[in-house]
């Protein structure tokens, strides 16, 4: 079984940027999709963006064009680079991982079973 750890949570200005990391230990990430995930405060969990086992990726379009997902495969750990912060990415955001998400069910936090602890991020106005 996989475990993930995130960090590189933080308070940055709008506008600003942050760069988050999800380490993966115990499996190497090649084996799962990986995902984003994020909750603010009285929300549900939203999806983010998502790495598939096989590289492809997608995001949310409240991200798209601001947020990029990459993975670094001998690090096995995943990142989150945000540009563009807006209060409304205020949130916990969750690295998760799935030994078998298909492509039609990456955006579901249903088809992760591997969850980080999450990290805050929080952004002012």
């Amino acid at each position: 079984q996989v475990q993930l750890a995130e960090s590189g949570g933080g308070l940055v200005q709008a506008g600003g940027s942050l760069r988050l990391s999800c380490a993966a230990a115990g499996r190497s990430i090649n084996r799962y999709s990986l995902a984003w995930f994020r909750q603010a405060q009285g929300k549900e969990h939203e999806f983010v963006a998502a790495i598939k086992w096989s590289g492809e990726d997608t995001c949310a379009d409240s991200v798209k064009g601001r947020f990029t997902m990459s993975r670094d495969i001998a690090k096995n750990t995943v990142y989150l680079q945000m540009n563009s912060l807006k209060p409304e990415d205020t949130a916990v955001y969750y690295c998760a991982a799935s030994g078998g998400a298909i492509w039609s069910t990456l955006s579901r936090a249903s088809a992760y079973d591997v969850w980080g602890q999450g990290t805050q991020v929080t952004v002012s106005s």
